[in-house]
Formats: structure tokens, sequence, C-alpha cells
């Protein structure tokens, strides 16, 4: 919904990929090393939406089937018993990522179990693969893919205009493709198994947003923007006589073909000056309705008009709800209500301020009613009421002045449509939802309307980075457009994104390990902080001061107390601070640009990367000494971390086919790293909680490994792994971020470009991939324990647990026993594993915990519920000797 939308994802989005594309690998390559695999359940950490929906499609011969698609985040299918969405393209493989960008969709209104998708993200070089049409004979369940000659461009300027797939209502093995490019109209004669150029339309189409963007993005022509049939001029099993094509040419726009595609000709009298963003027919009435604009939208616009044509008579007419110099945008978003033909309806899409208008006729543009208007200024008499309580972060935390509200109808509201089959149904797409109501025949009564998000299964986030701290919210998320989120319960919607500040994107973010309520985020804004801190585990924020020459967020780390980041912004310097940023010093020894991380353990060292160049400080950022290690990936396609609990273990992935390329390891603080031989290519590296009886945390990455692309797990140090994904759950590119869940074994969580936070829980009880044995803890000595409620509300409370070695030997494994006096249940514990039988609860060590050596300490925390009294326990035991209670 935002301006920077597209632009920020596109830019930064190609940044990445450019610097390491993924290599040529068939979707679904199966050759190589045979692999462990495991059995996993897949699910999407509930946000709903944020993303720009381009595209609604229903069927017009079966009630209640339609489709939508989105620029990143692939195609979906609605399920009318559920009221949500299901994805169609989480099979898309890393090495055509490209293919979750759908341009088109078209579904068979012969054979409604038919349904066709325009796949390709971006028609310039950042876009590895050509284009594709995606063909499925059971509604998307599964593909057959047939390649093209040239790329499409899902995410490219104009990609709200069409739609560009069509298939002829009355033989329905009859398609168009309009292609840009200038690679001119397709057909396809064998319901879309093979395509040839239409080698006699006369126009590839000739628009550039922006001639002189030496990027190939905004220089690309727009090419053909649509396909219409007149499905009168036909009868069935008969190749439709009239189609109308739309072209991205503001002085010849609309061309016909009156003899099935043999011939075709500019249609005389058309407007002239615009582009056309649709071309809907009304067969009936014998009218085809169009809606123009300055620009090819989605996002820009500034003047429009819409027209009727009269298909028997030729005639032209002016239909514009208001005079052409009253307009600031462009027309889009047209749809013709199937019941009522005369009904017509279409958006100003381009409109951010004060919002979008709605346009409504009911005598076929003879006259119009809006969504909503002015009263007396600034005032607004509106249609309709919003209800966004299913999404309530589509208001953005925004409090605006009239006439400006919140939420807003929408901007980019380049799709829209009515269901063909129930007047009152209507879905329209914006730049972060798609909303629909369910009443809108009220409309015309004088009544009021309910728009409410309908999106629910459709996610549509590209994710930069994501975060599971060992207590408090089990994700922390750092998106493109809409910031990030704080997800208490991953299966339902945050009631808000990370605001004060709002970044439009955010870059980076990070918790201090042993103190997880201090978190830090970095990311882009307009004007503003590109820094923020928060003290309650990212419940709530405040905005920290930008040193000289921040443009970006860049990446950054906070040390493992919490005292002092490291911040790599981008525009300057690498800056290093202690407290919350209220001033920032240069670091020394570490170029601009370098990505940046913290060791867990120690909060004083901090690491850097840029360039094949692994950094280290030991003194808090301000210095940074360059490790003599070499090896490693020379390019900055690259992200590593540092395992929480031990000091200097850091493991690096990246790089590019090129070149270095793989998943290193070092013991030593990056003082030298060991390349793992059995990973061939890595992208991610995470951590998560241990198998039970495994000695080291449970490694996460995206990789290439025995010839296989995927997500893998390691319970075993990185000796063997297990893939956890299948080739069903792909889900494009997964290479910006990957964690494990510290508090439940085998949980993942997958970031992807424009299909959201992906979480994957396994049907292993937590046996691990190497097996191995549980120790049983024999300590020796004096205990004392600190149990601390740190919250509490109706039904259930926090409580955090610090176990201290008052003894004089060290401790190689722990055991720490107690009873409930009240009923209390134990939910969720991490950092420890547990069991509980009645009011009994014993808490063991993991694997990375298990040593406490003389006068220190280890904590556990856990969530838990109660009922009348939350009483204390009274006693704890360590395996068998009591302890002292502080």
């Amino acid at each position: 919904m935002r301006r920077t939308r597209i632009l920020t994802a596109v830019l930064a989005l190609a940044a990445g990929l450019l610097a390491g594309t993924p290599p040529a690998l068939a979707a679904g390559h199966t050759d190589g090393a045979a692999l462990a695999a495991d059995s996993y359940t897949w699910k999407n950490a509930r946000i709903d939406g944020g993303g720009f929906v381009p595209g609604i499609v229903f069927n017009r011969t079966e009630k209640n089937l339609a489709y939508a698609r989105t620029d990143i985040g692939g195609a979906y299918r609605w399920q009318q018993s559920t009221k949500t969405w299901t994805p169609l393209l989480d099979s898309v493989g890393w090495n055509e990522w490209g293919h979750t960008g759908v341009v088109s969709l078209a579904s068979d209104p012969v054979n409604p179990d038919k349904v066709y998708a325009a796949a390709g993200t971006y028609t310039n070089s950042w876009d590895p693969t050509n284009g594709a049409v995606l063909r499925s004979a059971d509604r998307g369940a599964s593909w057959q893919k047939t390649d093209l000659p040239f790329k499409l461009g899902g995410n490219m300027p104009g990609r709200g205009m069409g739609e560009r797939l069509a298939i002829d209502p009355n033989k329905d093995s009859v398609l168009y493709l309009g292609a840009p490019s200038g690679k001119g109209l397709w057909r396809s004669t064998d319901s879309g198994v093979t395509w040839s150029q239409v080698a006699n339309f006369p126009n590839p189409g000739n628009y550039q947003q922006d001639p002189s963007d030496t990027t190939g993005y905004a220089g690309d022509n727009q090419g053909i923007v649509w396909v219409t049939f007149d499905e009168s001029t036909g009868t069935s099993g008969n190749a439709t006589k009239t189609i109308y094509v739309g072209v991205a040419d503001k002085d010849n726009a609309v061309y016909r073909s009156t003899d099935a595609g043999a011939t075709w000709t500019r249609l005389a009298g058309q407007p002239t000056g615009y582009l056309a963003h649709k071309g809907v027919l009304d067969a009936e009435n014998g009218y085809l309705y169009l809606a123009y604009s300055d620009k090819g939208g989605p996002y820009d616009g500034g003047k429009g008009q819409l027209w009727r044509y009269a298909t028997a008579s030729g005639t032209w007419t002016n239909i514009s709800p208001v005079a052409e110099a009253d307009t600031y945008y462009g027309f889009s978003g047209l749809t013709v209500d199937r019941q009522h033909p005369g009904t017509v309806m279409a958006t100003a899409y381009s409109s951010w301020w004060p919002d979008t208008q709605l346009f409504r006729s009911t005598d076929s543009g003879a006259t119009w009613t809006k969504a909503w208007d002015y009263t007396s200024y600034p005032d607004r008499a509106d249609r309709y009421t919003i209800d966004v309580s299913s999404s309530p972060w589509l208001t953005f935390g925004a409090h605006p002045s009239p006439p400006e509200q919140s939420p807003k109808l929408g901007w980019m509201t380049e799709s829209l449509e009515i269901d063909p089959f129930d007047s009152d149904r209507m879905m329209y797409g914006t730049g972060a939802t798609l909303y629909g109501t369910e009443n809108l025949t009220r409309w015309d009564s004088g009544g009021r309307f309910t728009v409410k998000p309908m999106v629910r299964g459709l996610e549509e986030t590209a994710v930069n980075d994501l975060a599971s701290p060992p207590s408090g919210a089990p994700l922390l998320s750092a998106l493109g457009d809409v910031g990030g989120f704080r997800h208490t319960d991953l299966a339902k919607v945050p009631s808000m994104m990370f605001t004060s500040p709002t970044f439009t994107t955010t870059t980076s973010l990070d918790f201090a390990e042993t103190n997880p309520d201090t978190v830090v985020r970095v990311g882009d804004l307009d004007s503003g902080p590109h820094i923020a801190f928060s003290t309650d585990n990212g419940a709530n924020w405040f905005a920290g001061t930008d040193p000289s020459g921040v443009s970006g967020g860049g990446t950054v780390a906070a040390a493992a107390d919490g005292s002092r980041f490291v911040w790599s912004p981008a525009g300057t310097g690498v800056q290093y601070t202690t407290g919350f940023g209220s001033s920032w010093q240069a670091s020394s020894g570490i170029p601009s640009g370098a990505l940046v991380e913290s060791d867990r353990v120690d909060p004083k060292t901090f690491y850097g990367f840029k360039s094949g160049k692994f950094y280290v400080s030991s003194d808090g950022g301000a210095t940074f000494t360059a490790s003599a290690a070499s090896g490693l990936p020379g390019g900055d396609s690259v992200r590593f971390k540092a395992l929480p609990g031990t000091k200097g273990d850091v493991w690096l992935a990246g790089g590019a086919s090129d070149g270095a390329y793989g998943l290193w390891h070092s013991t030593d603080g990056g003082a030298g790293f060991t390349k793992l031989s059995n990973v061939e290519q890595a992208d991610t590296i995470g951590f998560g909680k241990a198998a039970t009886g495994a000695s080291y945390q449970t490694l996460y990455t995206s990789a290439k490994i025995g010839g296989v692309r995927g997500i893998f797990r390691s319970t075993d140090k990185g000796a063997t792994w297990t893939r956890v994904n299948d080739d069903a759950h792909q889900w494009g590119w997964t290479g910006a971020a990957i964690t494990g869940d510290p508090r439940v074994y085998g949980r993942v969580y997958v970031s992807t470009n424009g299909r959201g936070v992906i979480y994957g829980d396994t049907s292993d009880t937590g046996g691990g991939d190497g097996g191995g044995t549980d120790p049983t803890p024999t300590p020796t000595g004096a205990c004392t324990v600190t149990y601390r409620i740190t919250n509490q509300w109706s039904d259930g409370f926090q409580a955090d647990v610090r176990l201290d070695n008052t003894g004089s030997t060290a401790w190689t494994g722990w055991s720490l026993g107690w009873s409930f006096a009240d009923g209390q249940r134990i939910g969720q514990l991490w950092n420890a594993d547990h069991t509980q039988s009645g009011a009994a609860v014993t808490a063991k060590n993991v694997s990375w915990n298990g040593n406490v050596a003389a006068g220190s300490s280890v904590s556990f925390g856990f969530t838990g519920t109660w009922s009348g009294s939350n009483t204390k326990p009274a006693s704890f035991k360590l395996g068998d000797q009591s302890c002292t209670v502080a």
C-alpha cells in the first residue's frame, strides 16, 4: 500500500539476487546422493496479505470459482467453504524463482477444471529465466509448463493492466497472450501446450515508464496489455470471430479482429493520449468499456478517462465520472456486473491521497456515484463502512487528519471484480491486501455496504530477516513494505506492524541473546530515523538517532547483553554505540557496507564480512581486525551467524556458482574457517533447539546438498543432513534468512521472496537425525534457585528460573525438579527440556547449556496456565539434593 512498495522491493531484492544468482537446476531435481527426509507440516505465520494483488479472476460458468494473482507471491484459488485462499505455486523451485511472479491468469469457462498462469517476474536481467505459461487441469493443484522465448514481468511496471492471457470462450483450445518488451501477440491452438507469435498483429506497443532507465526495469516496453473476446460472435466449438486487444501505445491503444485473429485493424475513432489499462466487454448490451490512464501504473498516473465503445455502431462515448481536469489519477479496476450488465464499476487506482475512489454506474456509464464524497471539505460522506478487525495492522498505526481516513479504501487498486453469479459480492486488490464486500447492492439503495479484508491464506510479504528469541515472542520478522511483525501466536494476525518509527522496509533486526527483551531493528524510511529499539521484546519501540550520512537500513547487531550495538547502515560506514544510539562513533578497520553480527556470549565481540574478508572486534565494535581466514566467498551474497551459548562459534553461508559457494564453520571466532565438504551450496544458516541427546544445537539452511536444492536440518553439527521440505513446498527463492526455534525442536522459520514467513513443524519427536542418548546429569555441590514470575494475566503467566552453581565443582549436566501447589501447567519452556506429571515438573539441560562452572548460573523460562492461585514453588531439587530458594 506504500508508494515505495514496488521499487524498494525490486531494487533491494535485485541487488541481493544478482550477487548470488541461483544456478541452473531443474525444479524438483532428485539426482545425486541419497538424503534422509522428514515429514513436515508447513504453514504461514499469519500476516494476511502484505503485498499488491494486481489481478482477480472469476470463472464465468462455475459459481464460487475464483483466482487471484500477485506480483511476487504466486497465484491463489478461492475456497468458498472457508472463505480463504489456497496457494497454487509453492512448488516453484529455486532456479525458477521468477515464476512466482504472475503477470496474468485465465480460468477456462468451457472446462472450469482448467486454469492458466503466465509466470515470470522481471523482463530484464534480474530474472535469470524466461517466462512460462503454466497450465493445470485440476484447478492449480498441479501444473505443466511451457517455456516461452521471452521474459514476462509479474513485478514490472504496468503489471496491473490486463488480463494479458485470455481463453476463447467458444473454443477453449485457443488462447492469446500479450507479451512485453516488443515481443507482440502470441497464440496457442492446443490448450497452451505450444505457442507461436501472431505474425500479422501490427503493433507490439511502445510505452516505457522511463526510457532513460538503464536497468531495463522502468525502460521496458510494456507491450500488449489485455485481450478480450466478444463471445456473441462465436458458437460452441468454433473460434470466436471478434477479439479486442489493448496495446501500450497512447496513440494506438485498441485493435480488433473480426475474423478470429486472421487480420487486425486499429479501432477507428478511439481516444488518444492515454493507455487503456482495461478493456471489458458487455456482450449483452454490445458495449466495450475502457479505463484509461496517462501512465502504466500501478502506482503512477495523474490523469484519466473512462470510455464506452458501441460494438455495433462504432460510436465512442466519453463516460468519465469526473471531468478530466479534475482527475489527479488514472482509471482502472474496470468490471461489469454479469447479472445486471448495465452496472459498471471502476477505480481511481493511483489516488493515494486522501484515498482511492470507487465509481459505480447502473445505467451503462450515463451517470455515476462514488464510494465517498465531500460534504463540506474536509468532511467526507462514505457509502461504505470498513472493518479491518481481522487484519488490524491495515491502519498502519496512522491517525490522519480529514479528509484522509484510516484505514484507507486502498491504493494501487487495479483489480476490481463483481462476482458474475452474485451482484452483492465484489473483491478488489490493493497494494497491501485484498478487500471485498458481500452486500454491494446497498450502494444503490442509499445504504452503506461493508468492506472487509478477504485475504486470509493469501500471504505476500518479502522477508529480509528473521529472529526467534529464547524468551518472549517466538518470532520477529523484518519485511519489505510493511516493516515487520512480532508474532506472539503464529496462527493469529498481529495487531500492528512495528511502529515508532514505521519503516517502509525493515532490512535487519537482532536481539540481545542473554537479554532478549532488548531488540533493535533498522530499515528504510522516506524521512526520519533508520534505527529503532525495544526494551520489551519488540512490543513497543522508540527511535534512535542516525549518524551523519545514513540513507538506508543496512544490517545491525546487538551485543549479547544488550549493552551496545554495531550498525552498518547504507550511506556511511560502520558505527557503534553504547546504550540506545543517542550518539554514534565510527568503527575502524572495517569497510562500509559490511554485514555485521554479534557474538552470542561475549558482549564485547562483534563480527563483520565484506568481499571475502571476515572481520572481528573485541572492543565492542570500536575497532575491527581482518581475519587471516581465506577461501571464503568473494562476493557479498553471504549470511553468517554466531551460535548461542558458545563464544566464537560462527557459521557462514553463501557464495556464487562461479566461485566459492557453500557452508563454513569457525570455532575460534573467525580466525579460521572450515568448509563443509558435504554442502555444495548454502545461502542461509540458522540454529534451533537441539534434538534430545544431541551435543549441539540443530542447524538449518537453505542449500544444495547431495545434488538437491531444499531446506535442510542437521542435528550433528553438519555431519549429516535431512531435507525437511519437499518438491511441493519450495517457495521459489528462500535465500534471505532462516532460523530454528530455540524452544521447539524441529521448528524452522523460512524466509520467502513473496510468500511471507513459512514455518515447518516436524513429526519427529526430537530424536534427531544422528541418534544419541540422553545424558544422566549427576551434579554435586550446593545450588540456589531464583524463581520469578515476570508476567501474569487472567489465566496465564510467564516465569524465569535461574539456577546458580554455588558449589566448588562444575556440572556437566543438570536436572532440576519442583512441584506446583495450585495445579499450574507449563505450556512452552525454553532453554531446557521439561516433563510434567501432575504437579511434578523436571527441567533438564539442553545440549549447549549443560556445563555450568562453579560460581556460574544457567537460566530458563516458561509460560504456563493457572487458576485461583499462582503460588511459587516452595522447594527445588537438583537431582537428589535440595537447593536454596532465593
